[in-house]
């Protein structure tokens, strides 16, 4: 009973901070500036030139915007991402996502 107790505690433990360490928000004093991107051309009408974002990469930002991408369902919609500023911690990144119909993805 004792070690199952044991086991259980350690997984609990190591569940709770894996969930913490990846919800955390990195923020950052001065934003990074995206680079310039050659728009290209559109590969169809249904399209979307997904501009400005930024992933999480260790600690920092990684510019993964510049490119065209279909929505997932007909009639979505890209909502763009967009820097947040906090005053007390900087400004951190918020992801752009397809919407529509009244979901969010």
């Amino acid at each position: 009973m004792k070690k199952t107790f044991v086991k259980f505690m350690l997984f609990s433990a190591l569940f709770l901070g894996a969930y913490w360490s990846a919800s955390a928000q990195i923020y950052v004093r001065v934003r990074p500036i995206a680079p310039v991107i050659v728009r290209t051309e559109r590969p169809s009408s249904a399209h979307v030139w997904i501009g400005e974002e930024w992933n999480s990469d260790g600690g920092s930002y990684r510019y993964s915007g510049g490119h065209w991408d279909a929505p997932p369902h007909q009639g979505d919609r890209w909502g763009r991402g967009h820097w947040s500023h906090d005053r007390e911690h900087g400004n951190h990144w918020v992801n752009g996502s397809w919407r529509g119909s009244g979901r969010k993805r």
